[in-house]
């Protein structure tokens, strides 16, 4: 049989991606909690983690178990508190988040949200968010969707194209579309966190155009705040725009990104498909339009 020190020892390794952590978040010493996860496989009869290049993740069994291990300690909580009249401390809802998203959609889905689980929320790549969301660290990601990937439950939120983004003193600026050689003198800015810097580019390079580089930088924020400074030009997805800033179409590169929702295996039978989150995130979504304003169609 098992116990609630074994699911504990259990959230606790999911929760950190990591045994030490895990075992300092306890308060047990390593090989305690080493001992109390293999005990708890050897009664489960199947393995809950693999490990590999110190990173721990969840198996088919380890994620059949988390969903249930959440409600199994949710209730307990729940369970001390009708007794005791403390309310023990929620684990927040771990919310992972694309990198390449508006900050002001991100603050907007703050603000929006109002429920008893506090939030955290993890920025990654679209790799790292996936990483995380199988080891089962984070419980939801706002992050690309994925032709084909329906591993997970997901739900589509919208999608868009990607624009050349210049400040709104540039001489181009009053361009809806900008042939690829006419920026060829121009200095660009790299935005690193971009999904489709691979592409971009490729794009540049097929073309024969080669500009200098005055920055590069994983912060969005940053990056097109040196566009509206006149410090260079980027390409950049249309929810990025704000004002100083012109998105002109770039002649034949036609790339897209689809955002959306995908959701941990446990999420539906702990939270619930109509969680105030999910309200907050798609209320957040709606901020992306004002900054369409700013664009050249």
């Amino acid at each position: 049989m098992i116990n609630r020190t074994h699911l504990r020892q259990f959230l606790a390794v999911v929760d950190t991606g990591n045994f030490t952590r895990a075992a300092n978040r306890i308060h047990v010493a390593q090989p305690t909690l080493s001992a109390g996860i293999s005990e708890l496989e050897k009664r489960l009869g199947a393995k809950l983690f693999t490990r590999s290049n110190r990173r721990v993740q969840l198996t088919e069994a380890g994620n059949r178990l988390l969903a249930h291990a959440r409600s199994i300690e949710r209730e307990f909580q729940l369970a001390e508190q009708g007794i005791t009249g403390i309310a023990a401390p929620r684990r927040p809802i771990k919310l992972g988040l694309l990198a390449s998203l508006p900050t002001e959609m991100i603050a907007h889905t703050v603000q929006a949200y109002h429920a008893p689980d506090p939030l955290e929320l993890m920025e990654g790549s679209e790799r790292e968010l996936a990483t995380a969301l199988s080891a089962g660290r984070i419980d939801i990601a706002l992050t690309l969707l994925r032709p084909g990937d329906t591993r997970l439950t997901r739900e589509h939120l919208f999608d868009e194209g990607y624009r050349l983004a210049l400040s709104d003193r540039h001489p181009l600026a009053g361009r809806a579309e900008i042939d690829p050689a006419e920026v060829a003198g121009e200095t660009m800015i790299a935005r690193r966190a971009c999904e489709m810097l691979a592409d971009t580019s490729r794009f540049f390079t097929e073309r024969g155009v080669r500009p200098p580089f005055a920055m590069r930088t994983a912060n969005d924020d940053r990056a097109l705040a040196m566009v509206r400074a006149g410090l260079g030009i980027t390409v950049t997805p249309e929810s990025l725009a704000r004002e100083g800033i012109i998105l002109s179409r770039l002649t034949g590169f036609d790339g897209r990104r689809e955002i959306g929702l995908v959701f941990g295996p446990h999420w539906t039978e702990h939270y619930g498909q109509d969680h105030a989150l999910i309200a907050a995130i798609r209320s957040g979504i709606a901020v992306r339009t004002e900054s369409e304003a700013h664009r050249v169609d």
